[in-house]
């Protein structure tokens, strides 16, 4: 069964002081004003911004549900997720850590 944007948003939602914005033509997720997360909804993915170690641990356990953004985004850690071919327990282990990366950021800058 295909994860659709309302379970991402559900699973995004529970960490905590989330909120939804625009980001140019998508819909994005952030915590402390800092984008986790952003929606391609007509893509049916979900592009999450991890460190360079976490992208490639969901990358060698599935390339073809997790793989870098194809530009030096995806060098830098943003990550696409098939929704179509991932499980809820890694979207939301995936989530999470993007989740962390960006409210330990937005911390240190205050």
């Amino acid at each position: 069964m295909a994860i659709d944007m309302d379970a991402v948003r559900e699973i995004a939602f529970a960490l905590g002081s989330v909120e939804e914005d625009e980001h140019f033509h998508l819909r994005s997720l952030k915590v402390n004003n800092r984008i986790f997360a952003t929606l391609w909804e007509k893509e049916q993915r979900v592009m999450v911004k991890l460190s360079l170690t976490d992208q490639s641990v969901f990358n060698s356990f599935d390339a073809e549900t997790f793989f870098p953004v194809p530009n030096k985004w995806g060098q830098q850690g943003c990550t696409f997720i098939e929704l179509a071919r991932v499980r809820p327990d890694m979207l939301q282990d995936a989530l999470t850590l993007a989740y962390e990366i960006a409210s330990a950021k937005g911390r240190k800058k205050k």
